[in-house]
């Protein structure tokens, strides 16, 4: 028997072989498997732009406070449509250049929500450029901080075509004759952050690409939807109330109420599903709204119409499905001519 008091020479070696033994299994076999992960069907290298975007998210250590990991607990459901595996990363670990190794990117705190899929949440760029000068102006209760070095105080005689400006609240900026103006690497970063969306995996079946996830998809990462329909005010605050707000009254400068809006509460629904599918880009004093219509079906169009058009003293009639698909299918054919 081992006497670890007395026989000192045992008791290195044994902590040598344990030592060895841990590195072995918690660093070096890992590293091997991961050397055979594959990228997901599909699933696209980071744009020249995107990466010069994720130097800017690393450089202003955006990690420590953001995610971008999906757990296969419940409270994680909302950050994406499944748990994360390797393969999301396949891309976005590689070295950065010759001196610097991939970027730790996963992040451990979560002071902000977590990014995983933060590109299909929020495509926006004018609402990610709002945040970042102030992200008061967009999300009261935020204790993110301003990046207000990513941007230009510009006179709005000297704004070029080519400059980016950014509709600000005059609570948050109220320069008569000056333009708030974001810098190279304010897009760069802003363009990164659009990317980040979790692909689904072939077939839209887990166990098709990881057999091990079988039993997570068939439990149901999204969460059931009830049979009677779709809830039109849960799709509503996780799709339009980051610009729009929850009571309705967008904010003043940037994004447009839609509380006694007279598109919101018209008795034809058209253009209102016409600019949740194609987007809005019609009014300068406001930001541009993306399209929806890759990221949303015609029953949640119809769910989030319906109850923009009853709530905050709107009055309007519901919207059906079919509503959204006829303006869906005109659009198209519209565009294949």
């Amino acid at each position: 028997m081992l006497n670890f008091h007395k026989e000192h020479k045992n008791l290195v070696l044994t902590a040598g072989v344990v030592f060895i033994a841990l590195s072995i299994m918690i660093a070096i076999l890992p590293a091997f498997q991961m050397q055979e992960t594959e990228p997901i069907p599909g699933q696209k290298p980071l744009s020249a732009n995107e990466r010069k975007g994720l130097r800017v998210y690393v450089a202003e250590n955006c990690m420590a406070c953001h995610t971008q990991q999906v757990r296969n607990i419940e409270m994680d459901n909302v950050w994406g449509s499944r748990p994360s595996i390797p393969s999301d990363y396949f891309f976005s670990k590689k070295r950065l250049d010759v001196w610097r190794q991939s970027p730790s990117l996963l992040g451990s705190e979560r002071t902000g929500p977590d990014l995983t899929n933060i590109g299909k949440r929020q495509p926006s760029e004018d609402w990610h450029l709002l945040h970042l000068y102030n992200p008061r102006a967009v999300v009261p209760e935020s204790v993110m901080p301003s990046y207000v070095w990513l941007f230009r105080e510009v006179d709005s005689t000297l704004v070029g075509k080519d400059d980016k400006t950014i509709a600000v609240p005059k609570e948050y900026f109220n320069k008569p004759g000056m333009k708030i103006v974001a810098t190279e690497d304010a897009l760069l970063l802003v363009e990164y952050i659009k990317s980040l969306q979790q692909m689904e995996l072939p077939g839209g079946k887990v166990n098709d690409f990881i057999p091990a996830l079988k039993k997570i998809q068939e439990e149901g990462m999204g969460g059931a939807i009830d049979s009677g329909g779709l809830n039109g005010e849960n799709l509503f605050k996780q799709t339009c109330a980051a610009c729009h707000q929850d009571n309705g009254k967008g904010v003043a400068g940037a994004f447009p109420p839609l509380a006694g809006s007279e598109i919101v509460n018209n008795e034809d629904p058209d253009l209102l599903i016409k600019i949740i599918l194609q987007g809005y880009d019609a009014r300068p004093d406001y930001g541009v709204m993306p399209p929806l219509g890759d990221q949303l079906t015609d029953a949640e169009i119809a769910a989030i119409t319906t109850h923009e058009r009853s709530s905050w003293g709107n009055d309007a009639p519901a919207v059906k499905e079919e509503d959204v698909r006829k303006i869906r299918e005109f659009i198209k054919s519209e565009l294949n001519q």
